[in-house]
């Protein structure tokens, strides 16, 4: 297959598995109907709808990468990686992200609260509602209940007002260290990626840091084209990614055709100068 730059792979999505809306046969439906040839489903903290995923990329004519998102602390802030062409059944990748999944339920229960100290009740059961695996409640679930309930008008209202630092129904969780999460990747054969770098709000010296301790341990790979940014954001971590000798990686983040600005394979190609991920997976892909 070929690995040039302006191959449509889309390595960035989510299912109901975490909290997409779609199954994995229908993101796998949507993504070959709009022209995707190489397919990652990537779900937060969970692996549970890769070989799900794989076989509904077969049946769609597609080639597949496995690919999850790990939810990282650093600095204070939540920061995602991809982790790309691992093996689905290893064991110390499964026991890393059961462990990363752990607390939110708990994190659920004290969102609920402080919705509920603003006259949002029911919130948590409400959530509920949205959710395909209960291990995998996460603000997008809240979201979904607000919005159903007439308490916000979209997603982003959603946001603004309720489930952001500072804001009631905010309730900050401690994640995977940033070196366990790129170790379960890479021990298990697959790519870390830095997810949607834009979206952290990061001072350049953060930023660094960032970067230099994912590659210390072992993090190869940005996300340079993705939904959430801009053209002047995908120039600049191109340069970002030349910098510092990475290579570069693509996906919409798509979670649902209600909620999501980016559709599967709609997103510009890479850079023609930068490397991409793909090439670095070249034995991985299914």
């Amino acid at each position: 297959m070929t690995t040039s730059q302006a191959l449509n792979a889309d390595l960035h999505c989510h299912s109901v598995v975490s909290d997409g809306t779609l199954t994995p046969e229908a993101l796998a439906a949507r993504a070959a109907a709009n022209g995707v040839a190489l397919w990652a489903l990537t779900d937060h903290d969970e692996i549970g709808g890769q070989h799900r995923a794989r076989a509904a990329a077969h049946a769609q004519g597609m080639r597949y990468l496995t690919g999850t998102e790990i939810s990282v602390t650093f600095a204070g802030k939540t920061v995602h990686i991809v982790g790309l062409g691992f093996d689905p059944d290893d064991a110390a990748l499964a026991a890393g992200l059961a462990a990363t999944r752990g607390g939110r339920t708990e994190r659920a229960k004290e969102m609920s609260d402080g919705l509920a100290a603003v006259g949002i009740h029911g919130a948590y059961e409400g959530a509920l509602k949205y959710v395909g695996n209960p291990e995998l409640i996460s603000r997008t679930h809240f979201g979904r209940f607000l919005v159903e309930s007439g308490a916000c008008r979209d997603i982003s209202e959603v946001f603004r007002k309720y489930l952001t630092e500072g804001k009631p129904g905010f309730v900050p969780h401690r994640w995977a260290r940033l070196g366990d999460a790129v170790g379960w990747i890479t021990g298990s054969g697959g790519v870390a990626v830095i997810a949607h770098p834009a979206r952290y709000g990061f001072t350049p010296n953060e930023e660094y840091a960032l970067f230099t301790e994912f590659i210390a341990h072992g993090g190869r790979g940005v996300e340079v084209v993705t939904g959430s940014h801009s053209a002047a954001d995908a120039a600049r971590y191109a340069v970002t990614a030349q910098e510092f000798g990475l290579a570069a990686s693509r996906g919409s983040d798509f979670h649902s055709p209600e909620e999501s600005h980016t559709d599967l394979g709609t997103l510009p190609p890479l850079p023609a100068h930068l490397t991409p991920v793909w090439d670095l997976l070249s034995g991985r892909i299914q």
